[in-house]
């Protein structure tokens, strides 16, 4: 679908913004007296799952509505492909790991990826790897392998999650669109930031980076993966001679205030495209949008469930898009 062609589907898309939660309406819920408080709010809001007490449920049927919403709008879903691979390589990891298990569990794979989950279970259940795309045979061999032979978890998922972040990055680059350019490098280079911070709090060895960090545009990873074998700090005093500068002190503060730093870094530059009247990027960011919006509800319920501060839980809550 050529950009001009988008200008139907965004306009229905600036229909949807006027949908989504504020900070205002966050602010409640994080003030709410408990969670059945918060999903009475939410079901003021047109947010209904399984029930009254369903939060999963609910949140799930959320997720589904805007992939529902896209396929009314675009044609070809290929354009967000980028947003779905890791769902690809969660549930190509659940496969796996199946495989191991005398038993079934169907409830752990997630719905929303480009490749169906039974396909998936099938190519690794019956080790015809030839079934699965290209880009996830050899991760999928490799991840397999390590699993079946050695018993090693952490290694098949550091395999299947460094595939997962390669092909988010390539399919941002390949899309030609600048806004999903940086959705793949923001993506990556966040998580290979928290990787770093993992590995130097647990030890690791420069075997160990090598393996997990993935090449992106704005981290050198050498010396990324340097800093981490020195200290926490040094990640941190590396990370402001970057453009992460803004992040570093967050850093500093927890690893959990950091990917706040993130998602909101990410909201932030998205912004833009509410003014943007044409192209895949409006549609893009309300995917994003509502990601991100979900992320918070989910946040803000765990905490009234474990009964934590309202300054404790504002704290994590995320940007809001509008």
């Amino acid at each position: 679908m050529a950009e001009n062609q988008y200008i139907y589907a965004v306009a229905r898309i600036r229909c949807r913004e006027q949908r989504l939660l504020n900070a205002s309406f966050l602010e409640q819920l994080v003030t709410a007296p408990d969670a059945e408080a918060c999903m009475r709010l939410l079901g003021e809001k047109g947010w209904d799952g399984g029930g009254p007490e369903d939060s999963d449920g609910m949140l799930a049927q959320e997720q589904k509505r805007t992939w529902d919403l896209m396929r009314e709008l675009v044609q070809d879903m290929s354009v967000f492909d980028v947003f779905l691979y890791e769902n690809d390589y969660h549930n190509l990891k659940a496969a796996i790991k199946e495989c191991k298990s005398p038993n079934a569990f169907s409830n752990i794979y997630l719905s929303q990826g480009t490749v169906p989950v039974e396909r998936i279970r099938q190519a690794v259940q019956e080790n015809r790897l030839e079934d699965l795309p290209e880009r996830m045979r050899e991760p999928a061999r490799e991840a397999r392998q390590a699993l079946l032979h050695t018993g090693d978890g952490q290694l098949c998922d550091m395999i299947l999650d460094r595939a997962a972040l390669e092909a988010v990055r390539q399919a941002g680059e390949a899309s030609g669109n600048e806004f999903l350019k940086l959705y793949g490098e923001l993506t990556v280079a966040a998580a290979d930031i928290k990787m770093a911070v993992r590995a130097s709090r647990t030890g690791k060895n420069r075997a160990f980076l090598d393996t997990a960090l993935v090449e992106c545009r704005t981290l050198n990873r050498d010396s990324l993966a340097r800093a981490a074998l020195d200290s926490e700090e040094a990640v941190a005093a590396y990370l402001e001679k970057t453009d992460y500068q803004d992040g570093a002190q967050e850093l500093r503060e927890s690893p959990s205030a950091f990917e706040r730093w993130c998602d909101n870094l990410l909201i932030r530059r998205i912004r833009p495209q509410l003014r943007n009247p044409f192209g895949i990027g409006p549609l893009a960011a309300y995917i994003l949008a509502r990601d991100n919006e979900i992320k918070s509800v989910r946040i803000i319920l765990a905490g009234k469930r474990n009964r934590l501060p309202e300054e404790a839980i504002r704290e994590r809550v995320r940007e809001t898009y509008v």
